[in-house]
């Protein structure tokens, strides 16, 4: 198999079925490479990662991030995000940094050089309780996941990319990174991704090709809406010119998350192609 070119398209994807015919069905979309996510209700055991190995060394598929997803998360609204989602609801803490311990050791014996995950709306006082408490846990999840020789990169989307930048810089560890997703910034409203690649470039390790627009006006507490690649506010163009202004290298994994199953498909398998033109500009 030849490397993966500078920039080009994978697609983000969640494991619950068959690997194998999963990782076909991936690459019938036209990518070579992607980033495999897992649900919190699926196991990460050791036949589970045998047979997510053995079948991506026989499909020459490369895997470049293992996400991690929680029992109990929910993307209703942003109050129900700020209630559910990551490390800061403390009644899930225990348990969650334990299944982001088994994610890591999943992730290294499938050979993957990354994890990652949303943390959830960290406050922006330093001195918060929970801000101290999930602070830690990063720190606890990179010191794990650098014995696995991995990066441990938080998505962006709750915070401004200036508060992202002030915790990562806070967790203080050489393996700390982003996994950037412009369309989240649009979706929560924390932000012109565009200028946050600018601020954030030295740290990002990885990329979703994802698109969306603003939440509607005077409807508290709502998130914007995801579109398919091309037809929301991100201007992929600027996207992938920023990119390769902060010489980030990697590939761009397509990511379609609010649309059927058929619609999802049809929807990352035009927007590879979409990106496939850009670049190729």
């Amino acid at each position: 198999m030849e490397p993966i070119g500078a920039l080009e398209p994978g697609v983000m994807f969640w494991a619950g079925g068959d690997p194998r015919e999963t990782i076909r069905e991936v690459k019938s979309l036209g990518v070579r490479c992607g980033q495999l996510g897992i649900p919190g209700h699926v196991a990460m055991d050791l036949s589970s990662a045998a047979a997510w190995s053995r079948v991506l060394e026989e499909e020459e598929f490369p895997i470049y991030t293992v996400f991690a997803a929680y029992t109990g998360e929910a993307y209703d609204d942003i109050p129900t995000v700020q209630k559910t989602v990551g490390w800061v609801p403390a009644a899930t803490r225990a348990e969650r940094l334990h299944r982001t311990f088994q994610l890591s050791d999943f992730a290294a014996a499938l050979g993957v050089p990354g994890i990652a995950l949303h943390i959830g709306y960290v406050p922006e006082n330093q001195e918060d309780p929970d801000y101290i408490a999930v602070r830690e846990m990063a720190r606890l999840v990179c010191d794990y996941a650098a014995r696995n020789d991995q990066t441990f990169a938080l998505e962006t989307g709750q915070e401004s990319a200036s508060v992202l930048l002030q915790f990562v810089q806070d967790v203080w560890r050489s393996n700390m990174r982003i996994n950037f997703d412009p369309a989240n910034m649009i979706l929560y409203g924390s932000g012109d991704p565009i200028e946050a690649i600018g601020l954030l470039g030295p740290y990002i390790v990885s990329v979703h090709a994802k698109d969306g627009v603003a939440p509607a006006e005077g409807v508290p507490g709502a998130l914007g809406v995801e579109k398919p690649l091309g037809q929301g506010s991100v201007g992929m163009e600027r996207f992938v010119a920023k990119l390769r202004e902060v010489w980030y290298r990697g590939p761009l994994h397509v990511e379609r998350e609010g649309a059927d199953a058929a619609s999802r498909l049809t929807d990352i398998r035009n927007g590879v192609e979409l990106l496939k033109g850009i670049v190729a500009r």
